[in-house]
């Protein structure tokens, strides 16, 4: 997904006999699958998980824009020119979806920009890496929007209405992204030999970063059980990326394309394709802000922020000016 290493705030697993009677009430009705409103009680660390959660994915949406984005005027055709343009118009609508439904928890919109700009606030991981060839393109929205619809649609059974509601709209949007990735993917490889080499190169370089926006494998995601029980999450990391693996390596064969992983096998045992290991040290880096573009991507959404400051100020001195002619209409 586009949220990695949420922290929850809660120690570890409490329970039943633990809660007070308001926490039990509240678990009661997530373990019967009722929907959380925002006006309804809810713990602090519940509150403050989904801020951190949903704040994050928005920020990915919007950052997300920019790598895509930057190949807009050198799409190879106008056709691929106006479905690029429309797929970036998407992410950021789902941004737009997804700072409403934060807003809801109490946060401004303000204050969840300026914790991104300030570097306190993370994104995914997976837009910190630089998109070389159009091949990318495709592989980002084969690879990466197909992982992001492995945990996306799960996410449209959360316990947090306002969530799971905008989740609804984003997947089916998201299916559209998958698809368009992976016909650009197919075009490259029924093209010729340089297609099909810039192809199989975009799959190297994106394959493992895919992998881990899933986030820490369990043993180290220590705050997922938290979630879990929350039903923010639905699925552990290792599951989905499991699932995700099983899902787009037979892609791959369907194409012609090799999956960098000498340990991929499948394992009929178990149903499923046995797989390598991500280098954690790489997605620590990068989450840390050392990767190859985090500082060429914040400082994008930076300028972008003060660049458009004076609408900012236009838009308010109008709503102010709005607002003293609606009361001195209302006082006559």
């Amino acid at each position: 997904m586009y949220a990695q290493l949420v922290k929850t705030d809660e120690k570890r697993l409490k329970s039943l006999g633990e809660m007070d009677p308001q926490e039990r009430a509240f678990q009661g009705r997530i373990d019967r699958g009722e929907k959380i409103e925002p006006k309804e009680w809810m713990p602090e660390g519940y509150r403050k998980t989904l801020i951190r959660q949903i704040s994050q994915h928005a920020h990915s949406e919007i950052v997300g824009q920019l790598p895509e984005g930057n190949w807009i005027t050198r799409a190879p055709t106008l056709e691929r020119k106006a479905i690029l343009l429309a797929k970036v118009q998407d992410e950021a609508g789902h941004g737009l979806y997804l700072y409403c439904a934060a807003e809801t928890l109490g946060i401004s919109r303000d204050e969840m920009f300026e914790q991104l700009h300030s570097g306190r606030a993370k994104y995914s991981s997976i837009f910190n890496y630089p998109t070389l060839s159009w091949a990318d393109i495709g592989a980002i929205g084969w690879l990466v929007d197909g992982a992001a619809i492995m945990n996306q649609v799960p996410l449209q059974r959360c316990s947090f209405g306002p969530y799971s509601r905008a989740m609804i709209r984003i997947c089916k949007e998201e299916s559209f992204h998958q698809r368009q990735g992976f016909d650009i993917m197919m075009k490259l490889c029924k093209g010729t030999e340089a297609q099909q080499k810039m192809a199989q190169d975009a799959l190297e370089r994106w394959w493992w970063p895919s992998l881990m926006m899933f986030g820490p494998a369990d043993g180290d995601s220590v705050h997922s059980a938290q979630s879990m029980a929350w039903k923010i999450k639905q699925d552990t990391n290792d599951e989905l990326r499991q699932k995700f693996v099983d899902q787009t390596v037979p892609q791959a064969d369907f194409l012609d394309l090799k999956v960098p992983d000498p340990d991929l096998k499948w394992n009929q045992e178990r149903g499923s394709y046995d797989f390598g290991e991500p280098d954690w040290d790489e997605f620590f880096q990068v989450i840390s802000g050392n990767g190859p573009c985090n500082e060429e991507r914040l400082g994008a959404r930076v300028k972008a922020w003060d660049d458009g400051a004076w609408v900012r100020e236009g838009l308010m001195a109008h709503a102010r000016k709005h607002a003293r002619r609606t009361t001195l209409a209302a006082a006559e």
